[in-house]
């Protein structure tokens, strides 16, 4: 089971908007290694939401509800989207600068890699968010 890390911009579409919708389709995603990522996930699997921007910070935690399948407001098989459900926000905040300063993340995409929207994390990255974000 492989734990995902959501990036959006929070001024198009943010966690608070994800809440009040309960489950939406995760769209917008062009890049080759992120629609392979999105093409990975599968129903369950546990999300973390990062809001890009002026914030970068990962702000709350979602599930996938539904698997890859055509955008539908596209016409292009190659764009997929997957639904995400809404889960808790996390009780702090964990910015970029922490999670560059965790040696946990030395090897993540998610640093290596920073426009990468959609970023597969270790259980031990997980769990470094988790613990970050209640210190």
């Amino acid at each position: 089971m492989t734990i995902w890390l959501l990036k959006t911009e929070p001024t198009e579409f943010s966690f608070d908007d994800l809440v009040a919708r309960g489950v939406e389709p995760w769209d917008g995603v062009t890049n080759q290694t992120a629609l392979r990522n999105l093409r990975s996930a599968q129903q369950g699997e546990i999300c973390v939401i990062y809001h890009t921007g002026n914030e970068r910070q990962a702000v709350g935690l979602g599930t996938v509800e539904r698997t890859a399948y055509p955008d539908p407001k596209l016409h292009d098989d190659k764009l997929i989207v997957i639904d995400v459900r809404a889960g808790q926000r996390l009780p702090k905040p964990v910015r970029l600068d922490q999670i560059k300063s965790d040696g946990r993340f030395a090897d993540s995409p998610l640093v290596r890699m920073g426009r990468l929207s959609v970023v597969p994390l270790t259980d031990q990255q997980y769990a470094a968010i988790l613990e970050l974000s209640e210190m």
